[in-house]
């Protein structure tokens, strides 16, 4: 018998696929009628954004029987370029890189110093954002399933004790008995096979990194993943297109990886009740006499004109954008006097997660091998060291020859936290963080390092940043916080001084996780969205 969330999965994904084919910017699991379909001007429930806590609240609104309408700012991404891919690959890449830049700017700005990572392209509605900051640059997914599309696949519960530090409030028993595993069944987590990782190919690199790990003294430890793993096998055999192990990974996957298109916003899709309009950007929230909120949304195309400014209106607001996106609207909101209620805790508590990027070179006969998977499957753990607790993510380098490199995502406990203010001038937030506040997260990295290159007699690489720096802690891949749980909102995401605006992604964690985010981000909205759906919204 087939369960009513795979059926719900199934019509969605049908959804997806004939809104892709059509040309259509509009999705929903009900018959198109045209290839750009309006936006309503009343939808009585409305998710800014497609990411992990977006996604979540829309399929739970849905399966309620509530009619939603999600606003994407990039594009769908199902229907094939030119090559026959959805994405472009890392080593060749294209327009479909990255949203409206004229060069791509990978996080390895340099190999020997020179620059073979990047290239110049047309600007267009790529897949990945960075964000410029001075001092800090954030990376983000464009696209319906924002971050899905371009992350590393790691699906990490954190550490119990870490969740009860960072979110005190949070019921952990609830968090670890209900909404982590109920999340990652909906996320599609799953696990590599232990003995397979012990001869492929596709790992090398990364058993390379744990014998140089061990012989300092720190432990590794298996990371579970949303790319599916028996599909991963297939590639090594030879037996289907190659994604992960096809130089696939910050520009999109093209087959393998479970990303929200294809699990919550399949299923959300499937409900009957929720509309994603693609390339949709709000721009204003107000509020109105009677309660109800107006949205100004400017409808783009793939080359970036706008095509219409629209307004429309809803009783219960989500905003699911991202602790950018969520956190610029909010601020923009009250600085500008649309929302005056909201307090002064909105923009406050943003961190990077601890990342800092770093590679070692290996000696000559430690060979990582040419063929590498670009999602990984082990971290170093030296969280429980009291003074420099780091999680190290052992990171391919799928440049498709062999590099004697060993690459790192070290994400380490650093208090630092900077905020947004908003600026006139660029109707726009602008993030108050510098270098100094990264020091620390570059020391944790260095303590735990330090001790692998002295037990292996290895040395760091100083050519991948762009210049001499052995680490790189100037770019983000974990924003969080910005709108903080249980200050800018209540413990549920509830926004304090206004009834029905809701935040549910990653602006509620105040700075860190200890581990990759988007697991936290979808229990933790699972969460949130269930006692809304109890207490707040009316069938």
């Amino acid at each position: 018998m087939v369960s009513p969330l795979s059926r719900r999965r199934f019509l969605g994904l049908a959804a997806l696929n004939s809104a892709a084919a059509l040309g259509l910017t509009t999705i929903s699991a009900h018959a198109a009628t045209s290839a750009r379909t309006p936006l309503p001007e009343f939808s009585p429930a409305v998710v800014i954004g497609t990411g992990y806590g977006a996604a979540v609240t829309a399929l739970r609104l849905g399966e309620a029987g509530i009619a939603t309408t999600m606003l994407e700012m990039g594009r769908l991404w199902t229907d094939p370029g030119k090559d026959g891919n959805v994405f472009c690959t890392m080593l060749s890449p294209d327009e479909r890189s990255m949203w409206f830049k004229k060069r791509t700017e990978a996080p390895l700005a340099s190999f020997l110093w020179l620059d073979l990572a990047n290239h110049d392209i047309s600007p267009y509605a790529g897949v990945l954002d960075r964000v410029h900051f001075g001092d800090m640059s954030v990376y983000l997914g464009r696209g319906v399933g924002g971050g899905s599309l371009v992350n590393g696949a790691m699906a990490v519960t954190p550490r119990r004790d870490y969740f009860e530090e960072i979110l005190p409030a949070v019921d952990a028993d609830e968090m670890y008995g209900k909404y982590f595993p109920r999340a990652n069944a909906g996320l599609g987590t799953n696990h590599v096979d232990p003995r397979w990782f012990e001869t492929c190919r596709s790992y090398n690199y990364a058993r390379v990194s744990r014998k140089a790990a061990a012989k300092a003294g720190f432990k590794t430890t298996f990371v579970p993943s949303v790319y599916d793993f028996e599909y991963l096998k297939q590639e090594e055999a030879g037996t289907v297109p190659r994604s992960a192990l096809g130089s696939e990974v910050i520009y999109g996957n093209n087959h393998g990886k479970r990303s929200l298109d294809k699990s919550y916003l399949a299923a959300a899709l499937g409900t009957g009740n929720v509309t994603i309009q693609a390339l949709r950007e709000v721009r204003e929230i107000s509020q109105q006499p009677d309660g109800t909120f107006t949205l100004v949304v400017r409808e783009i195309d793939v080359l970036g004109n706008v095509l219409a400014t629209r307004h429309l209106s809803t009783r219960h607001l989500f905003l699911g954008a991202g602790s950018l996106g969520s956190t610029e609207l909010l601020l923009r909101a009250r600085e500008t006097g649309r929302l005056p209620a909201l307090n002064g805790e909105i923009g406050q508590g943003w961190g990077t997660n601890g990342n800092v990027m770093l590679g070692r070179a290996n000696h000559l006969w430690d060979t990582t091998g040419s063929l590498e998977s670009g999602m990984p499957a082990l971290g170093i753990d030296n969280w429980d060291d009291p003074i420099n607790p780091v999680f190290a993510e052992i990171a391919p380098v799928p440049a498709g020859i062999e590099t004697w490199a060993s690459l790192y995502l070290a994400i380490t406990k650093n208090p630092e936290r900077g905020h947004f203010s908003y600026d006139g001038a660029s109707d726009s937030a602008k993030l108050q963080w510098t270098s100094a506040q990264g020091q620390r997260s570059i020391d944790a990295a260095k303590a735990l390092f330090d001790k692998v290159n002295r037990a292996n007699g290895t040395i760091y690489r100083h050519d991948l940043f762009g210049d001499t720096r052995a680490f790189e802690n100037r770019f983000t891949y974990h924003p969080l916080g910005g709108l903080v749980l249980g200050k800018a909102t209540d413990l549920y995401g509830r926004v304090k001084g206004y009834r029905n605006l809701y935040v549910t992604d990653g602006s509620l964690i105040p700075g860190s996780t200890g581990v990759n985010p988007f697991v936290t981000i979808t229990a933790l909205a699972e969460r949130n969205v269930e006692r809304v759906l109890a207490e707040d919204i009316r069938r």
